[in-house]
């Protein structure tokens, strides 16, 4: 069983490929960003399972997804993410992945879950698809959707509506629509207005 672990955090990486040598008929390969990793698929070898780090550069969010999943010869492809939310997972097995690991997974599941993707099996930890979303008691965040608060924040990173399009896997027209929303909502003119809104009520 071979597999292609991709994430650009050397020691995260490092660890993974620790825990799958002591496994019993593993062969494990890395790479530190998505060219890297699209290289290797490219090459010589064929993968049981490509492990992809969300936030890794070339992943473009869940382009880089889509991308391997097109490549030809692969199959199986997962996500995994220390900062990625469970929409994110939703959404990236909708679009045909394996599943998604959060980087707080416990090793010995970790490894357990790799196993089980590279054999077939769907996974994603039920406690992590399953948990309510996070009450905020930030009153300004009261009055906005899960959605609209997700755009808001990307509006105080100073991201553009195609950056954000890109971070929630919606379409740039969707985010401009839940920018004028918070426009009207927090009564504001600009993205710079909103950012500062959102600032001062300590929103994020």
């Amino acid at each position: 069983m071979r597999i292609l672990i991709a994430d650009d955090h050397d020691l995260l990486r490092d660890a993974l490929v620790a825990f799958m040598q002591n496994e019993d008929g593993l062969e494990t390969h890395t790479a530190a960003d998505l060219e890297g990793a699209c290289k290797l698929i490219d090459g010589d070898y064929t993968y049981d399972l490509v492990l992809l780090d969300y936030n890794m550069p070339g992943m473009n969010g869940l382009e880089g997804l889509k991308k391997v999943l097109a490549m030809n010869g692969v199959h199986r492809v997962a996500l995994i993410s220390g900062e990625a939310d469970r929409s994110v997972a939703e959404a990236a097995m909708e679009q045909g992945a394996m599943g998604f690991i959060p980087k707080t997974l416990p090793a010995k599941s970790l490894v357990n879950a790799i196993k089980f993707m590279a054999m077939g099996e769907k996974y994603a930890p039920l406690d992590f698809m399953t948990a309510a979303p996070e009450e905020n008691d930030n009153a300004l965040l009261k009055k906005l959707t899960e959605r609209e608060t997700q755009v808001l924040r990307g509006l105080t990173e100073g991201k553009s509506n195609k950056e954000i399009a890109r971070d929630l896997d919606l379409s740039e027209p969707t985010v401009k629509l839940h920018v004028k929303t918070l426009y009207k909502k927090l009564n504001v003119a600009n993205r710079t207005q909103a950012a500062l809104v959102a600032r001062d009520a300590g929103a994020f």
